[in-house]
């Protein structure tokens, strides 16, 4: 019976552990492509363009990319340490 499992929880098979995921690489690739906005609004900021508020925006992504760089970083080395 399909439903055993929701009538009967003892009959459930075991949760896999979670997978371990390195996120270093997808926020350094995020980084990367908001710098890579964040000049882009630089220079046409500098040439006239009223792009003050993408500006922003780009800068805001950056900060928030490199955050997430060390907070990847301090939770790797927490894992690491709590391996052993």
């Amino acid at each position: 019976m399909k439903f055993a499992a929701i009538l009967n929880p003892e009959v459930r098979k075991p949760a896999p552990k979670p997978v371990r995921v390195d996120l270093r690489k997808t926020f350094l690739i995020g980084s990367a492509l908001w710098s890579v906005a964040l000049i882009v609004c630089i220079v046409l900021v500098t040439i006239g363009i009223d792009a003050q508020r993408y500006l922003i925006m780009c800068a805001a992504g950056l900060i928030i990319g490199v955050m997430m760089l060390i907070w990847e970083h301090f939770d790797r080395w927490d894992y690491r340490r709590l391996g052993k």
